[in-house]
């Protein structure tokens, strides 16, 4: 007897791997996220009304994640207006369990108000401080002690030295099968000279920088290309790894 539920899987994962290999499919998602990233298209969107600054294929592909490993705790570096913090803590209510942890070396008092007046701060939990400094990293592992499902999400500085740091430091958190994403991995894929002088990241320094030889140094850890070829429009290519040992 067939079965309906695996034959929609197999399809689909057949549809993903042409999404790959359809070069006028990428060809034109490579354009808008050149073209979007230029028009500060992340600021488009919210949440349940905080700003959350990322593109909604990532954030569809991170609510697949989430259903499916039900983490008991989301660690996210980088909090800004709290939009990401505000998402994924409605994830975990949904699911009716889990928090979430954000990281940020400056948390502006109005952004913090802001959060903790939210109906999901209930889930919410903030550290003010430098995601590398290993006074910051003792109080996530404090945090995590006793947790069996982990995720984490990197979304701070994004040169080549910090988040290299940060995926060395914060990978250990992380639990066999989950995730550890980097996001704005799309610095490496856009052109020269894309980003102003005040950015100290750029071409050959960024996230995807820091994911190749983390990967490389890391056997535990591969970059989950699935999701790359289903969401195309990212600003984390290559930047979503899967622990899997």
């Amino acid at each position: 007897m067939s079965n309906p539920v695996q034959e929609f899987i197999e399809e689909r994962n057949v549809r993903i791997a042409n999404n790959g290999a359809n070069t006028e499919l990428t060809d034109a998602a490579a354009a808008f996220n050149v073209a979007s990233n230029k028009a500060q298209y992340s600021y488009n969107f919210s949440w349940m009304g905080r700003p959350i600054i990322q593109y909604p294929q990532d954030m569809v592909a991170m609510q697949e994640l989430i259903w499916e490993i039900k983490p008991d705790l989301i660690i996210e570096t980088g909090i800004a207006h709290g939009g990401s913090l505000i998402y994924y803590a409605s994830l975990l209510e949904l699911i009716g369990e889990g928090e979430i942890l954000g990281i940020d070396i400056d948390i502006r008092e109005h952004n913090k108000a802001e959060i903790e007046k939210h109906p999901m701060y209930k889930r919410i939990h903030m550290i003010e401080g430098s995601s590398i400094d290993q006074a910051t990293v003792d109080k996530v592992a404090a945090f995590a002690e006793g947790k069996k499902r982990i995720l984490v999400c990197l979304d701070s500085n994004h040169t080549h030295e910090h988040v290299l740091a940060e995926l060395n430091m914060y990978a250990p958190f992380v639990t066999l099968d989950s995730y550890i994403v980097a996001f704005d991995t799309i610095v490496e894929y856009l052109p020269e000279g894309y980003f102003s002088q005040s950015r100290p990241w750029g071409l050959g320094n960024n996230p995807k920088t820091s994911v190749d030889e983390f990967v490389a140094n890391n056997p535990n850890f591969v970059i989950d290309k699935g999701i790359d070829n289903k969401v195309l429009i990212s600003v984390a290519p290559s930047g979503y790894l899967k622990r899997i040992k």
